[in-house]
């Protein structure tokens, strides 16, 4: 009889094969570009066609595949050993804060943070201070909760997925938890930035198992992205 497959299980230990780097669709690959190059990955060339539906592509490396997925989802097949190695934001580690994941390098790329923001003239920081319960619209629910949990207020999270600034307007929240980078969305919808939770940055990643069974390779990778940020 078939047994289930369990949690421990999904997590990749094979040895054959190559490796597989999850990379962020977006901004992040875009500026993950040129520190790739450097560190001696050429891309198939149908990797950045717009027009492929392939995911998964061959490097000039034959060591090495690629994976492109949504950034939120790098963490995720990297926890799981799906990938080895990845590229995400400080801001999916914070919010799924897997324990089957390393992250040994910051690639000083994607810069942005996690901030709190509210209508124009809502009271700030200093009117939050009065409150024992808010109403917040974010995609990262676990980084909303601690935040504010830290601060003697309960957070009920609306869960979203985009178009956060809408949620104050139309009553779905007071607040929104989300990515800034410049403010110009949150000012074009009548938001200011109140509280800064984190500063965010991309991080290389790597699944602490593969690291245990596949050391050499994923040593190797190291070693040359970390070469890739000096130069």
């Amino acid at each position: 009889m078939d047994q289930p497959i369990s949690d421990k299980t999904l997590t990749a230990t094979n040895t054959a094969g190559p490796l597989v780097l999850a990379l962020p669709k977006g901004r992040i690959l875009n500026e993950v570009g040129p520190l790739l190059t450097r560190a001696g990955i050429g891309m198939a060339a149908d990797f950045h066609d717009g027009s492929s539906r392939r995911l998964r592509f061959e490097t000039s490396d034959p060591d090495l595949d690629v994976i492109r997925v949504r950034s939120f989802d790098v963490a995720t097949f990297v926890a799981f050993g799906a990938a080895q190695i990845g590229i995400c934001g400080a801001d999916v580690l914070m919010e799924f804060d897997y324990p089957e994941i390393y992250a040994p390098l910051d690639l000083g790329i994607g810069a942005c943070r996690v901030s709190v923001a509210e209508p124009v003239g809502g009271g700030g920081a200093r009117g939050m201070a009065r409150q024992s319960r808010v109403a917040v619209a974010s995609k990262y629910p676990n980084i909303a909760r601690r935040h504010f949990a830290a601060r003697g207020i309960q957070a009920e999270v609306v869960h979203l997925n985009g178009a956060m600034e809408l949620a104050p307007s139309l009553g779905l929240s007071r607040l929104i938890v989300d990515l800034v980078q410049t403010g110009s969305t949150l000012k074009a919808n009548g938001l200011v930035e109140t509280d800064v939770i984190a500063h965010i940055t991309s991080r290389l990643i790597v699944n602490r198992t593969a690291l245990k069974t596949r050391p050499e390779a994923i040593g190797d990778w190291l070693a040359r992205f970390r070469a890739a940020l000096a130069a």
